[in-house]
């Protein structure tokens, strides 16, 4: 097959979400928009039903349980809805009718809006909030105190909006963590068997939008209610190995390639966290190194690998910043509209030779404007 030429935009691609996918992983969706290897169709148009995609959805379930080091007790569903609808899927199963609270972290944009649909089902403790100091920082040991009854803990892993990060695991052995891992997920390796649920939608790390990856422990459900509609019991959703509907037939099959890519052509989660630890320390110098022209947003205990924010010292600049990096060919540098600045997002796909370059750009663009 004619392999369509490739387009140098696609590997200077910060965008915080969809993210940049490995050039490998698009070069064999190409070829399987035509057809997939051995099947002979579009993946476009292959059954939800065909024992193809069945065979698709086992492996990938074993290649995230394998890339993740999770037991077999774990159940690996893929589903719809993006992480807003597990803001309310995970509450309506592990929240109604208690009275006890939940414990919920307050780290930023995304855990902020896991909160009102939480609140919606049951009784919501604010652990922490980092909203009285312009959610810069993320919370210290010293300064967090979980309840030992609380039905689950919930924080997000990673907010991608104003950059920060937790490096390290937090909560009680004793309550189940259940962890929003949309934009980090599959990008180092850790003890993930410590985690009750995790989930993380695909767009950022794995994949196009569309499907969303839930790892859960089995004992999670055990006093799970009855009266949920099916699409939203994750007991159902396990019977039906995730075909309990039509699913995203392409994303899926695309996730899977990228697990394939993970494993085969980078060596494993350990190989990826050192690629994306180059990536992270090479632009985080060059923010720290500029005198003070590139101004950091997020504390640097707990910066992000995979969102790296920063501001300039007035808006004006920062437009110009922006405009001069899209004429150089650099897309998606532009805050979230919530926060606005400069964001740069490092996802597993993007190449180290994509941040060298934007490094040599920003370099240029001081000197100009210093």
């Amino acid at each position: 097959m004619k392999q369509m030429p490739a387009n140098p935009l696609n590997g200077l691609n910060f965008s915080g979400g969809p993210g940049v996918l490995p050039e490998s992983v698009l070069q064999q969706v190409q070829e399987s928009i035509l057809a997939v290897p051995g099947v002979g169709l579009s993946i476009l148009g292959i059954s939800h039903r065909s024992d193809w995609f069945a065979a698709v959805v086992a492996e990938l379930e074993a290649n995230v349980r394998a890339l993740l080091g999770l037991p077999a007790n774990y159940h690996v569903l893929f589903l719809q809805g993006g992480a807003t609808q597990q803001f309310s899927m995970l509450p309506m199963t592990l929240l109604a009718g208690q009275s006890r609270p939940a414990d919920y972290l307050h780290t930023g944009y995304w855990s902020g809006k896991a909160l009102p649909e939480a609140r919606r089902v049951g009784p919501v403790r604010v652990a922490w909030s980092g909203e009285s100091c312009a959610f810069r920082r993320l919370p210290g040991d010293a300064e967090l105190d979980f309840q030992p009854d609380a039905p689950y803990l919930h924080y997000v892993s990673n907010e991608t909006v104003e950059g920060l990060q937790f490096h390290r695991i937090l909560g009680r052995e004793d309550v189940p963590r259940v962890c929003d891992m949309s934009s980090d997920f599959l990008s180092a390796p850790g003890d993930y068997a410590r985690f009750a649920m995790i989930y993380a939608h695909a767009q950022k790390n794995i994949g196009p939008a569309g499907v969303t990856v839930v790892a859960l422990r089995d004992e999670l459900l055990n006093d799970a209610p009855r009266t949920l509609p099916g699409f939203l019991d994750y007991r159902a959703q396990i019977d039906a190995h995730s075909i309990l509907n039509t699913p995203p037939v392409f994303a899926i099959y695309v996730v899977l390639l990228v697990t394939r890519w993970l494993r085969d052509e980078i060596g494993g989660l350990a190989a990826m966290d050192a690629i994306n630890t180059r990536k992270a320390d090479l632009l985080y110098r060059a923010l720290d190194g500029s005198d003070d022209f590139y101004r950091g947003w997020a504390a640097r205990e707990d910066r992000s690998k995979m969102n790296v924010t920063f501001n300039l010292r007035t808006p004006e600049l920062e437009n110009r910043f922006i405009a001069a990096a899209l004429d150089a060919g650099f897309s998606g540098l532009g805050g979230h509209r919530s926060l606005g600045g400069i964001r740069a997002s490092l996802y597993n796909g993007l190449q180290l030779s994509a941040v060298e370059k934007l490094v040599d750009f920003m370099e240029a663009f001081r000197r100009r404007h210093a």
